[in-house]
């Protein structure tokens, strides 16, 4: 069974907390965890000390027995120089989709029969 490194939601409702949590990967988000090793408060601003607190010496123990981080956790580590995430990249994400592509196309074809309709009439 693989371990993770993930977080494990706590506080109020609006008000999200999380612990840093090693836990086995079929364990409940919020439930039974191997052993916690920090905890990140997403309320607090970035440049502030205390929005993540980690167990650094714990931290490269866990990476360095193979628990895999989760991609949040990942960014965290990278920040406190405990690991190298390489940054995920989909230029095709931001594409339009088929449907919309198709519409862009009508739009444009419109437009030139447009055009030239203006262009006969007034030549």
């Amino acid at each position: 069974m693989s371990v993770k490194i993930r977080l494990s939601r706590g506080g109020a409702k609006k008000r999200p907390y999380y612990y840093i949590v090693v836990a086995t990967s079929d364990a409940p988000r919020d439930g039974r965890y191997i052993e916690q090793i920090g905890t990140f408060d997403p309320m607090l601003k970035k440049d502030n000390p205390e929005r993540v607190k980690l167990n650094s010496d714990r931290a490269k123990h866990w990476l360095s027995v193979g628990a895999q981080p989760t991609d949040r956790v990942a960014r965290i580590l990278d920040a406190a120089s405990l690991m190298k995430r390489t940054p995920s990249n989909n230029p095709d994400k931001a594409k339009p989709k088929k449907k919309a592509q198709e519409r862009a196309a009508a739009a444009i074809a419109a437009a030139d029969k447009a055009a030239k309709a203006a262009a006969e009439a007034a030549g």
